[in-house]
């Protein structure tokens, strides 16, 4: 009877270890019958030379760059919840954004930003928050809360009884931060089981593919799934899930929906599925990308499709003389958040609002696509987009999110998003892949 009730205690860690394992066979079937640069049936027929920068020790201006970046998360921490603003100020979050304070903090920890006290009360704090949040119908996190009260809220910061769904791509990365500590800080798994028992992970799970909620037209209390997530996102917020041991295959895969298109003299990957008929953009940015590769080292065809989406930037910026460095950004005016994308809605170079709409007055050169491609790849092009980008900071409130590129006039939006990136991009130069499984 104790033997039996010892299993029934410790069910949670068999599952999860099971799932660990069944992970790893995964990520090894997938990765060893990419030979010959394979996936699927994507075959790139020659070597593409990618001039990835090799991991070396911060100078001192890339340090302070480190703390200038921290600074927001200190302007930014709510004390009673463990929880940081979205945007500088403004006391909401979603999980991408949480998911951008974690890896902030997992961040400035490995280059010895903070003390080693502050990062275990901060990380404990906000797991014990992720723990108890109030979830859509009981399962998963809403999209937006009030960091403040924990509330689940609206994108305006409007309290919202039964929340607006949930997103599966934001869940997605915040499972990044959440395998980081299972594999290199161990002393923290109870915390992380705690909010994986919270979570219902599976439900937003089918056939394969990530599916996100919406309250429905006609009764916003009932909650319908939608298929969510795009070549580049979709990958990169399966792969935490894979390392989990859940059954994302599909959602992994690039070639069902991937069609190749000419920009600036380079195939980049887009996705077949028209926003008209499946009502989601299809854009292509360099923030999944940047993502992928800074925290999984990136996988056969995910490191050739990054370089190629960087490299299409240089292109652009070699035919017409503007530093390019496009993803989606807070905006210091109306709309406040544009997609500046290599391709989006049958446009190349398109700037446009979630709704579509278009933004193009908005082009900015984004700060943190400039740090993760400097990050990445050592070239005459990033060293070019780190001196453009290197003075847009405020010593008081952190990295600003770029600079216009109709005027040239700074983007003072503020946000744990792109602070939380540059931190990214500085610990990978010191310490390569964020998520390299077994090494703290």
């Amino acid at each position: 009877m104790e033997f039996k009730q010892a299993l029934v205690n410790a069910r949670h860690h068999i599952v999860f270890l099971v799932g660990l394992l069944t992970a790893l066979v995964i990520a090894f079937s997938i990765e060893t019958r990419d030979q010959g640069h394979v996936l699927g049936n994507i075959t790139f027929e020659a070597e593409e030379v990618i001039p990835v920068r090799e991991s070396r020790v911060l100078t001192e201006e890339e340090y302070e760059w480190a703390n200038t970046a921290w600074v927001y998360f200190e302007n930014n921490y709510q004390e009673n919840t463990g929880l940081v603003n979205s945007v500088d100020g403004y006391p909401s979050t979603t999980m991408w954004d949480t998911a951008s304070y974690l890896m902030g903090l997992l961040a400035a920890e490995k280059l010895n930003i903070i003390s080693k006290n502050k990062f275990e009360l901060r990380m404990e704090k906000a797991l014990n928050t992720l723990a108890r949040l109030p979830l859509i119908d009981g399962k998963l996190p809403n999209k937006a809360y009030n960091t403040q009260t924990v509330e689940m809220v609206d994108y305006q910061n409007r309290p919202v009884e039964n929340g607006i769904g949930w997103s599966a791509i934001d869940i997605g990365r915040i499972l990044v931060p959440l395998n980081i500590l299972v594999w290199q800080y161990p002393h923290f798994n109870t915390q992380v089981n705690a909010v994986l028992n919270h979570w219902d992970v599976g439900v937003m799970i089918k056939d394969g593919y990530l599916y996100g909620s919406r309250p429905q037209q006609d009764d916003d209390t009932v909650m319908e799934l939608v298929q969510e997530g795009r070549i580049g996102y979709e990958e990169y917020a399966s792969k935490a899930m894979s390392l989990m041991g859940r059954d994302v295959f599909n959602a992994m895969k690039y070639i069902d929906y991937l069609e190749l298109r000419n920009i600036d003299g380079v195939d980049i990957p887009t996705d077949l599925r028209d926003p008209a008929r499946y009502h989601a953009h299809n854009y292509v940015v360099s923030e999944s990308y940047i993502l992928d590769s800074l925290e999984f080292g990136a996988d056969s065809v995910s490191k050739i499709f990054a370089h190629r989406v960087y490299k299409a930037q240089e292109n652009r910026f070699e035919r017409t003389g503007i530093l390019t460095a496009v993803s989606e950004d807070n905006v210091d005016e109306a709309p406040y958040f544009v997609y500046n994308t290599v391709f989006s809605d049958g446009k190349e170079w398109n700037a446009i609002t979630d709704q579509g709409e278009d933004a193009s007055h908005l082009k900015t050169l984004s700060t943190k696509a400039a740090f993760g491609w400097y990050a990445l790849y050592d070239t005459p092009y990033t060293d070019l987009l780190i001196e453009d980008a290197k003075d847009l900071f405020s010593k008081e409130k952190g990295w600003y999110s770029g600079r216009y590129e109709i005027d040239g006039r700074v983007n003072k939006a503020i946000t744990a998003n792109t602070n939380g990136i540059v931190l990214e991009s500085l610990a990978y130069i010191e310490n390569g892949a964020l998520l390299s499984v077994g090494v703290k």
